[in-house]
């Protein structure tokens, strides 16, 4: 196990974008065990100041979180979202797949394609699989880019709403009628503020 953890090591460190298990045991020795040797690697790594992490369905080798500002520039480029692109980027991540026409429908008022592009460019979404209604529509999801950002391993770690008003991003009242994943029902303007400052970090 102990020369399968250096493998998986040695794997993760030369890889740029995350991996996932089954492309790293592609790589492995046959009758090599990559999930049980990920888990002990994991752990070896635990405090560290470089840790294996999970985006996704994939792994990566990160920066300790508390540790990031050693690695920031002098000079950082601010690029602030527009209202509008805040509102898409947190449908889609509460709802994905979700098509424009449902974005839409959520929001009250039509989506530009400057919004989705910008999005798009962010790397913060993509493209999903078209749904299975009349017209094929294509839909978007949010990307392992957009996870690691916010520090998340899958779409489930999410905040949900008493999370949201427990860190003071929603005020105490429902909120966000139109999202079942919410819970609740509540007047959209409000709950839209609140994913503004959760999305403006």
């Amino acid at each position: 196990m102990a020369e399968q953890e250096r493998m998986l090591e040695a794997i993760l460190f030369a890889t740029s974008e995350p991996i996932t298990l089954r492309d790293i045991a592609a790589r492995l020795p046959h009758g090599c065990d990559p999930a049980e040797a990920m888990v002990y690697l994991r752990k070896r790594y635990e405090g560290r100041g470089v840790q294996v992490v999970k985006v996704d369905d994939a792994y990566a080798m990160r920066t300790a979180a508390d540790l990031g500002y050693l690695m920031q520039k002098e000079t950082v480029e601010v690029r602030k979202l527009s209202r509008a692109a805040i509102e898409t980027l947190a449908i889609i991540a509460y709802h994905q797949p979700a098509t424009r026409a449902e974005i839409e429908e959520i929001r009250g008022v039509s989506v530009s394609r400057g919004t989705l592009d910008q999005l798009l460019e962010l790397e913060w979404i993509r493209f999903g699989r078209r749904k299975m209604t009349p017209g094929r529509p294509v839909t978007f999801v949010v990307t392992q880019e957009f996870l690691a950002h916010f520090g998340l391993e899958t779409p489930r770690d999410l905040p949900g709403l008493k999370e949201l008003r427990s860190a003071g991003l929603l005020e105490s009242r429902p909120a966000f009628g139109t999202i079942p994943m919410l819970d609740g029902e509540e007047d959209e303007e409000e709950a839209t503020e609140g994913q503004s400052e959760l999305f403006e970090d």
